[in-house]
């Protein structure tokens, strides 16, 4: 008896959803300053400070490193960090409202993307897939603050009420909740939409009525004019009027292509390490040798759709994709489908529980620094107390970060983010001073490395040296 409820209980899928949202629990207060990534979450954060200090029109997001412009900008329609600027109309602002907000919706994606797999496959593959998926690449993305797993997520709850619309129920809630989810889904991440792909499957489905499809290609249509304003034009006019180029837009396939190609190592890295680790790519591969070995038709065609249509987000990133880790996100369900499938082939319950434990150690093991932040990160976190005591929060600041934003944000300020050269250089520094800058922040450990400037220089510590631009030495 004890033996079936224990096995009930470490059976539903649910159990580990909420033992891993727990989990990553730890931490989730700390600032966007782990060692990977603090960049991108910085964009998203100082958009939505701004939302609450300066303009909260949705869609006018504000940058904070643009110099002396208003930091409008194209970007991602600013659905997350909009919802961090709601939390803090409640709260006061957090950062890390970010961090719950993207675990939360991540985490309800997980469940979604267990009951939309188990509709067309066996529970087991189900159960199996969605535990992939959790401990894969989306196991640390889920909880920083980016759109990415967050977009997949509203997409996957989409596209189960699309396809519960298209061969259960043909419900107006069904088909309102496809049309919500997939817009705000597509519209925080443009490349997640490839998946919608595998609505093929459905609209060549001779069992689906002639109605149902029109309707549910009607609404797509809709959706997809709301997407294509919004990333074709909506952002292109703002890069253009406000003056400041931020949004990466993609590129021509033939030189994404070059790019791929003279790079396929960092590329294929993506798949066999990023995405499931090692122990999950290998039992990826098993699952791809099986569905082809069983002529597994359902899975052969979603696998071969799916990969077309990335290859196509492949392709318009170029070295964009091999470069970030976040890029293989989109996939990963995709991935995590076939090794659910391998994992099912494999009759020994030990040999199961034995590589889920391999796999489960190797994705924490390879992604735990992102539950900490390194002591000479958080020397960063001082820079507004700082500033605050040498002027006022309209001064513009110029921080030898390179092209990182983050000491920007932390800095509670705007401005320009330089390398040294940049900032000894006294033509470019006069130029920067026309337009305003008062104040250069110069970082000695993170982000940075020490420079001597000669201008008057008015702090001084370990981690970071503070001149302002009124008087030389």
């Amino acid at each position: 008896m004890e033996d079936s409820i224990l096995k009930r209980f470490t059976g539903d899928i649910r159990v580990w959803i909420i033992f891993f949202f727990l989990l990553r629990l730890y931490g989730i207060t700390n600032p966007p300053l782990e060692t990977s990534h603090n960049w991108r979450q910085t964009t998203v954060t100082m958009v939505a400070r701004n939302f609450l200090e300066k303009d909260n029109n949705i869609f006018y997001p504000r940058i904070d490193f643009a110099g002396e412009k208003t930091g409008i900008t194209g970007m991602e329609f600013p659905f997350l960090n909009y919802l961090i600027y709601l939390c803090s109309l409640v709260f006061g602002y957090g950062h890390w409202y970010g961090r719950l907000i993207n675990l939360l919706i991540s985490s309800l994606g997980l469940y979604y993307f267990y009951l939309l797999i188990r509709k067309y496959f066996q529970g087991r593959i189900a159960f199996m897939a969605t535990i992939f998926l959790l401990l894969s690449v989306w196991f640390t993305f889920s909880r920083k603050i980016m759109p990415d797993t967050f977009s997949m997520s509203l997409i996957t709850i989409g596209f189960y009420y699309g396809s519960n619309y298209l061969d259960k129920v043909q419900s107006v809630r069904n088909l309102l909740l496809y049309a919500l989810f997939t817009l705000l889904g597509v519209l925080s991440k443009l490349p997640s939409g490839y998946i919608l792909i595998l609505y093929a499957f459905f609209l060549f489905n001779k069992e689906i009525t002639f109605r149902a499809k029109v309707y549910f290609s009607v609404v797509t249509a809709c959706i997809g004019t709301v997407i294509s304003v919004f990333y074709f034009y909506w952002v292109p006019y703002l890069t253009k009027q406000y003056e400041f180029s931020h949004f990466f837009m993609g590129k021509n396939m033939s030189v994404g292509l070059t790019e791929i190609m003279g790079n396929l190592n960092d590329t294929l890295e993506k798949f066999y390490l990023e995405a499931l680790g090692y122990s999950g790519f290998l039992i990826f591969i098993l699952g791809l040798v099986f569905i082809i070995y069983k002529n597994q038709k359902k899975l052969i065609y979603l696998f071969t759709l799916a990969t077309i249509g990335f290859l196509a987000i492949v392709l318009k990133s170029g070295l964009t994709f091999y470069a970030h880790d976040y890029y293989i996100i989109p996939f990963a369900p995709v991935m995590a489908l076939i090794a659910a499938y391998g994992m099912e082939q494999i009759q020994n319950k030990k040999v199961i529980v034995l590589t889920l434990c391999l796999f489960t150690i190797e994705s924490i093991a390879r992604k735990n620094i992102d539950f900490y932040i390194k002591e000479e990160n958080k020397a960063i976190i001082q820079l507004e107390e700082v500033m605050d005591r040498l002027g006022s929060r309209n001064d513009l600041v110029a921080i030898n970060s390179g092209a990182v934003p983050t000491p920007m944000y932390f800095s509670h300020r705007k401005g320009w983010v330089e390398n040294n050269e940049q900032l000894s250089n006294g033509c470019h520094i006069a130029k920067l001073k026309s337009k305003g800058l008062k104040f250069i922040i110069i970082l000695k450990r993170a982000f940075g490395r020490d420079v001597i400037l000669p201008y008057k220089q008015i702090f001084d510590n370990a981690d970071f040296r503070i001149y302002r631009l009124d008087k030389f030495i």
